[in-house]
């Protein structure tokens, strides 16, 4: 009876336990149901409004967006027209900007893929003289900020002639790009077996093949996530195009700026100029949105 009776008087912390997580487990059911996915698209939709909202914009007349706001497209769909990317195409400054953009960030996107890659590659798997203080150095330049060097280097390539040019702003975010691309492909290589490369060492590939042919494949995702970084950075830079380019040279945000400086109320060319600007990197990034989830996620589960 006394057994009996203090086993009675006592809290079983395992059914304790249980009941707790059970209501744990409900709470957190309920949370990560409907209700949550309701309010994601919701918060995803306010999000897309001023994207819609300049798409609109972009295929209405000047005297209709000087008369009302874009959601009257809604009731009045005839107001639609693509005259505004007509009048785009046949400024010149404006697809000029957009072809200088391209000569910019393609090149810049590529050297610092392909240069990252090797440095990263032979940080992770080559042995040298002092390679762990090299690195060191490399990682520190990540803290350095782009305004630290604009004057330095704008003098630098005043002096050599650079100043202006669009080889100049290549170098310029080459050089700023580096430190990242270094940093995050060698981390990622250092995670590839051994095993794998001293099998192919065994089959008479070189480093440059064994490079190629083993280690660029299986950093895929890497080089993907990397390569959509710099485009983006390149691409919606600003402050480098302003600094180092002039007016045969500047980069379509310098154009876009321009224009507003010099005309104002140019909203004709401002719209459409302002959603290719955007659509572009938009679709180069969900073209490779795959590789770049991989690249990001690659390392976070053991």
């Amino acid at each position: 009876m006394t057994a009996t009776a203090g086993s009675i008087g006592k809290t079983d912390p395992v059914r304790t336990a249980g009941a707790r997580e059970s209501v744990g487990s409900r709470v957190a059911g309920k949370l990560s149901g409907g209700l949550v996915r309701v309010v994601l698209i919701v918060v995803g939709l306010f999000w897309l409004v001023p994207t819609i909202g300049l798409l609109i914009s972009s295929l209405r007349t000047p005297e209709d967006m000087s008369a009302s706001g874009w959601w009257t497209v809604l009731s009045k769909p005839s107001q639609l027209t693509v005259d505004s990317y007509q009048k785009l195409l046949e400024n010149g400054d404006i697809t000029g900007s957009l072809v200088n953009t391209v000569l910019i960030t393609v090149p810049a996107t590529v050297l610092v893929v392909v240069i990252g890659a090797l440095a990263g590659y032979a940080f992770a798997w080559m042995e040298f003289p002092g390679r762990d203080w090299w690195f060191l150095g490399v990682v520190s330049l990540l803290v350095v900020p782009v305004q630290v060097a604009l004057i330095p280097i704008a003098e630098l390539f005043g002096k050599i002639g650079l100043f202006g040019t669009i080889l100049g702003v290549i170098l310029f975010h080459t050089g700023f790009g580096l430190p990242f691309a270094v940093f995050l492909l060698r981390n990622f290589f250092a995670e590839i077996p051994r095993e794998l490369l001293e099998a192919a060492r065994l089959d008479g590939a070189g480093e440059l093949r064994l490079f190629a042919r083993v280690v660029m494949p299986l950093g895929g995702p890497a080089i993907a996530s990397l390569g959509i970084f710099q485009f983006l950075w390149v691409w919606n830079d600003m402050l480098v195009a302003l600094v180092f380019t002039k007016s045969g040279t500047q980069p379509i945000t310098v154009a876009l700026q321009t224009q507003v400086r010099q005309f104002g109320n140019n909203i004709d060319v401002l719209a459409p100029g302002a959603f290719i600007s955007m659509v572009i990197p938009l679709a180069v990034f969900f073209a490779f949105q795959r590789q770049f989830v991989s690249g990001v996620m690659a390392g976070a589960v053991k």
